[in-house]
């Protein structure tokens, strides 16, 4: 568990830097064998490509990291529920674990597609999730 709160706090930060550029501040790192080999924010914004979300970001930094495209003894921290589209790449590159803050009732996995997660991938929800929420609110009460 204060493994999982440190991971965090570095997928917060990465947050915090989409947020300073004015990205929805969402982060992720990867960790595999107690060391981060990935780091990512969104940068839908940035890239103009809404592909460019934190989780697909930190598979692909990971997988080069790795240099192969199975993420089998790896975690992945992320501040918010991934959408489907990222649960999918999170399958399809087979990470082992995924540990998430908020939950996103709107637009997250769990309610389009509770079952796309590879079955060996264990989930863990809720670290640090009062302030992943937090800084999505702050973000979005400023654009409204």
């Amino acid at each position: 568990m204060m493994n999982d709160i440190h991971y965090m706090k570095q997928a917060l930060a990465e947050a915090r830097k989409a947020y300073a550029e004015d990205e929805v501040p969402i982060g992720a790192v990867i960790v595999c064998n107690d060391r981060i080999i990935a780091r990512a924010h969104n940068l839908t914004e940035t890239l103009n490509d809404v592909t460019a979300h934190a989780e697909m970001q930190a598979i692909t930094a990971a997988a080069a990291n790795v240099g192969g495209k199975y993420l089998n003894d790896c975690t992945l921290y992320v501040t918010v529920e991934p959408c489907p589209m990222c649960a999918g790449a999170i399958c399809w590159a087979q990470v082992g674990r995924v540990v998430y803050g908020a939950t996103d009732e709107k637009r997250g996995y769990k309610r389009y597609a509770p079952d796309v997660l590879h079955p060996k991938t264990t989930v863990t929800a809720g670290i640090c999730a009062d302030e992943a929420t937090a800084l999505m609110k702050e973000f979005f009460s400023k654009k409204r």
